[in-house]
């Protein structure tokens, strides 16, 4: 209660309002950067470990997350091979660059996307419209599909869009919608393009076509699906974590989770003499889920696949994993060919390739209608 007090004072009395809710003094915070390794830090320790390349969630305000995780529920069983390809394939063209181009140009152009900024509460606000535009333009809207903002006690929202389907078992494809500068973090330039503004409008384009499908838009699909967009991943898996937990304890049925962060950068490949591929992380990721998503990869997009490892924390996939979801992860690249430009003012539009989103977005799209007919 007292932070709430101060972030109304805050607001009130800031003008230029660039950081909401900053919080003042020696406050600390409990990370973990690995199961069992548990460390209290300060806020400037925070983002000197995020510059030094170490993940972690920060468990502060989720200590319990695990615990929330239902133990007895059954291990999901994923599908041995692709089975809906007459559905898919005459999606895969629907697909658009452009979209996603324009899309990613205006999310960039914020000035960062911070939790705790203005331009992170516009950000996600501009992102909630333009999800709530392509729901109602597909004429979800008329049998259940939604769009709602998951709110935190920092500025920014997660969002969730909710594509119905005939039960309560749930498939989410999520990426993070923040962006931060690790030089300053809560002022500095940070225009994310690729962290993780690629991933956030890949999956935004797989949904808007994914609606086109008559049976998923009248909410005839075995399984629902929803799109997530969570806040805060920079700071440790913050909105994820949230949602996740309140998944948990509400028991809600999540049958697979796939995380898209960073999906437009294929330089580091291409320079390192390696074909253009996909990245499939096999590290602290459910086995079964990632297995089933290289036979997407193989049976939808141009490119292959490639195995790769992140290390724990990596993306907002171990919120899932740690309620107790399977979860999985895709990148742009093998990990050693990766951005280096990303929470750095050069994490720029220029640096994107859109023909790389666009397989991630057939991805994308080959996944969430294979589990959305799947029995699972």
């Amino acid at each position: 209660m007292k932070f709430l007090v101060f972030l109304a004072a805050a607001v009130a009395s800031s003008a230029s309002a660039l950081s909401i809710g900053k919080r003042d003094g020696p406050e600390t915070f409990t990370i973990e950067l690995a199961p069992g390794d548990v460390r209290t830090v300060t806020e400037a320790e925070k983002w000197a470990l995020r510059r030094e390349g170490k993940n972690f969630m920060d468990i502060t305000d989720y200590p319990d997350l695990a615990a929330h995780a239902l133990k007895e529920r059954a291990a999901v069983v994923f599908p041995t091979r692709v089975s809906q390809q007459a559905a898919v394939t005459p999606l895969l063209p629907a697909l658009s660059k452009a979209n996603m181009q324009s899309n990613l140009v205006t999310f960039s152009n914020y000035y960062n996307r911070y939790y705790r900024s203005t331009y992170g509460v516009q950000s996600s606000q501009w992102l909630q419209g333009r999800v709530q535009a392509v729901i109602t333009a597909s004429g979800a809207d008329k049998y259940g599909a939604k769009v709602t903002a998951f709110k935190h006690s920092w500025g920014q929202s997660s969002i969730i869009a909710t594509i119905p389907g005939k039960s309560a078992k749930t498939i989410v494809i999520g990426s993070h919608q923040d962006s931060v500068n690790l030089d300053n973090p809560s002022a500095g330039r940070a225009p994310g393009a690729d962290d993780d503004g690629s991933g956030s409008v890949t999956i935004l384009e797989a949904m808007r076509v994914l609606l086109t499908n008559p049976t998923i838009r009248q909410a005839q699909g075995a399984n629902t699906i929803e799109f997530h967009w969570y806040a805060a991943e920079e700071a440790g898996l913050l909105g994820s974590q949230a949602i996740f937990q309140s998944y948990a304890a509400a028991g809600r049925d999540v049958k697979a989770m796939l995380q898209q962060d960073m999906t437009g950068y294929v330089q580091g490949t291409l320079a390192a003499g390696k074909p253009e591929s996909v990245g499939v992380i096999t590290d602290f990721v459910d086995v079964g889920l990632s297995e089933f998503i290289k036979k997407v990869i193989t049976a939808y997009c141009r490119i292959p696949y490639v195995s790769t490892k992140c290390g724990y924390a990596c993306s907002d996939h171990a919120s899932a994993s740690k309620a107790g979801y399977p979860s999985a992860f895709v990148i742009e690249a093998a990990m050693e060919h990766t951005s280096k430009l990303i929470h750095t003012t050069q994490d720029t539009v220029s640096t994107i390739s859109y023909d790389h989103m666009l397989e991630h977005a057939k991805m994308t799209l080959g996944f969430a209608v294979e589990l959305a007919f799947a029995t699972l």
